[in-house]
């Protein structure tokens, strides 16, 4: 079993119930936060309304969202409906937006048709260290043309010889 025992397996519902007890955002948390981020990112504030509009969300649920970020201390919300992120919100949000683009440009280096829906449906589940061994694995890809070459190649004679035996 590769060093793991029938202890550290859980559901996924298990994993994420830990992390909320460690103090983590939920998923649909980090997903608001990072949104924010990107529209802070141009103009140092964001609006519920183009908030709600970007996540497919209605106002009122991304105003309970931002109410409870804010409670975090993630936010500051006033009642004309501006968002600014607060220092650790900016932080965390950061972390965040990375975290997306590392996983995105990692699934479109293997050609993932849909590297954002997939993005979206992992990205919450992966810890720092495994972000980090992503993004260094992207750039050293990025970095050597001919190892990306190689890995193209075995790539395509790998999925000829599947297509092969069907």
């Amino acid at each position: 079993m590769n060093g793991s025992t029938s202890s550290d397996f859980r559901t996924v519902r298990g994993y994420q119930l830990a992390s909320r007890r460690e103090g983590q955002l939920t998923p649909a948390q980090e997903d608001y936060l990072e949104m924010t981020y990107r529209l802070c990112m141009k103009n140092n504030y964001a609006r519920v309304g183009k908030l709600s509009e970007l996540l497919h969300v209605k106002p009122p649920s991304a105003s309970k969202m931002i109410f409870k970020l804010a409670a975090l201390g993630y936010l500051n919300y006033d009642r004309y409906e501006i968002i600014q992120m607060t220092d650790i919100g900016w932080e965390i949000g950061q972390y965040l937006f990375k975290r997306h683009e590392a996983v995105e440009r990692f699934l479109k280096l293997i050609g993932n048709p849909n590297p954002l829906k997939e993005t979206e449906l992992i990205e919450h589940s992966l810890s720092p260290s495994t972000v980090s061994a992503i993004t260094t694995l992207v750039e050293f890809f990025q970095s050597d043309p001919a190892a990306q070459k190689n890995y193209e190649e075995y790539k395509r004679a790998k999925e000829g010889k599947l297509s092969m035996m069907e």
